[in-house]
């Protein structure tokens, strides 16, 4: 029994699995997608969020720190450079997983991991910034608007009345 146990072993020894993590790390980093099985990705996705979150510090240390992970210098420049900017936003989820159905050879159910920024059919587009805004399950983000439409109307409503002040005055 795994009682437990939290790690994915993905039926490899630890060696194996460290080589083959790091990997697709490399490969999601540098191509923002790539097709895998769906146990692969999803132990991806585990190993490689930590990394781009230290990504967003761009400091010797943390550079250091990914590097021991990934060791590959090209990688590790286009995740603290391209990566590291269109993620600076963003608070964690930084890779989707989304299943693609069962490989012909082996009937083993496969998976594209990709880095959420990078798709331009799912985000606003590609030069575009998302606008994030925090939000709860209470709708606080509902009750912003209505606060800021019902201020929106209040500053209307004084500058006609400073408008017509000054009119009156004349």
């Amino acid at each position: 029994m795994r009682h437990g146990d939290k790690i994915k072993n993905l039926s490899r020894t630890t060696s194996h699995r460290k080589a083959l993590l790091r990997n697709l790390a490399i490969q999601l980093i540098t191509h923002k997608r790539i097709v895998t099985t769906l146990a692969k990705a999803k132990a991806l996705r585990v190993y490689v969020e930590p990394l781009i979150t230290k990504a967003k510090e761009n400091t010797t240390h943390q550079r250091r720190m990914v590097f021991s992970h990934l060791q590959d210098k090209e990688a590790i420049v286009e995740l603290f450079g391209p990566v590291a900017e269109k993620i600076a936003g963003r608070p964690g989820g930084y890779t989707r997983v989304i299943k693609l159905g069962a490989r012909l050879g082996d009937n083993a159910e496969t998976a594209m991991i990709e880095l959420v920024d990078y798709n331009e059919i799912y985000g606003k587009g590609k030069g575009e910034a998302k606008e994030t805004a925090k939000r709860t399950r209470r709708g606080s983000s509902t009750r912003k608007k209505a606060t800021d439409a019902i201020t929106e109307v209040a500053t209307d409503a004084k500058v006609e009345d400073v408008k017509t002040e000054k009119k009156a005055a004349e």
